[in-house]
């Protein structure tokens, strides 16, 4: 059951960013039943990567579909791992759409997932920070009291981690580990789709990874490949798509021109060598022109 707002417990308003807060409550589940939620979700993922390591990939998406359906749709961590997993479902079918749009919406749900964390902690941080203001003359400056044994002594040794530190660097490494795995299936199939954005779009992507830290040998082995690799493609697929354009407006053109006498091959596409743009300049007389 939905935990939902009693709307008589809430003062009347007409601000419409109040209603969005309280549909953002209507979404949220009791602990008990987000713990039910998430146990039947993880079911439904185990059997999924069981079909995906046997090459069942389709019954794997429709397991991994089954387990976001079931999903509390504000656990993007969650959520993000298994995006990532039908996206490399798709891969192995070849499905490039489809993998880039899942990988995307993982990378999406992970970024949104850090910004909440972050606005969290810096909340945390400020509470503690009003809360351990003292009220000081302004004339006096502390000194540190240093005893002769201890400006003998070594620097101090750092206070262990405390749980809560523990398990937010924790919950970091879980967030860019399923980052990189989503941003390497998406490279991926934007480089196999091929068309020059989409080649572009790879570049990015694999650009971004070798900012990161976490990547296996192979895969930095990959990311460096890929890099090598994309310039040439993109200028090609680029002139083939220009070339593609050309010939449709061409096309488009003759229809035009033909009642006045005149035809596309009167005109000529110059490059601009500096900003690698094209302009059209009329050419005098050509196949099918009036002299």
């Amino acid at each position: 059951m939905v935990a939902t707002a009693n709307p008589q417990d809430a003062p009347a308003s007409n601000d419409p960013s109040a209603d969005a807060d309280a549909e953002e409550v209507q979404l949220r589940f009791s602990p008990e039943e987000e713990e039910t939620l998430v146990a039947e979700s993880n079911t439904h993922k185990a059997e999924a990567n069981s079909l995906f390591t046997s090459g069942n990939y389709d019954a794997a998406i429709s397991k991994y579909d089954e387990a976001l359906a079931v999903c509390p749709n504000y656990l993007d961590y969650d959520l993000a791992v298994l995006r990532s997993n039908v996206a490399a479902c798709h891969l192995k079918l070849e499905e490039w759409k489809e993998a880039v749009e899942n990988a995307t919406k993982a990378l999406d749900g992970l970024d949104k997932l850090e910004r909440e964390e972050k606005e969290k902690e810096n909340n945390d941080t400020g509470t503690k920070n009003v809360e351990g203001v003292k009220e000081e003359d302004d004339d006096v400056v502390e000194v540190e009291i240093v005893s002769a044994g201890a400006a003998k002594a070594g620097p101090a040794v750092p206070a262990a981690d405390s749980p809560a530190d523990v398990a937010r660097r924790k919950r970091q490494e879980d967030i860019a580990r399923i980052r990189s795995k989503a941003l390497m299936r998406r490279a991926r199939a934007k480089s196999e789709l091929g068309g020059w954005r989409d080649l572009e779009d790879a570049q990015k992507d694999y650009q971004r990874l070798t900012t990161m830290d976490n990547l296996s040998l192979a895969d930095k082995k990959i990311v460096k490949a890929q890099l090598r690799a994309l310039p040439p493609r993109m200028e090609e697929a680029k002139q083939k798509e220009i070339g593609e354009m050309w010939g449709k407006l061409k096309d488009l053109g003759n229809g035009l021109l033909k009642p006045f006498g005149l035809s596309t091959d009167q005109f000529n596409m110059v490059k601009d060598e500096k900003t690698g743009g094209y302009s059209l300049n009329f050419g005098g007389s050509g196949g099918g022109g009036s002299k």
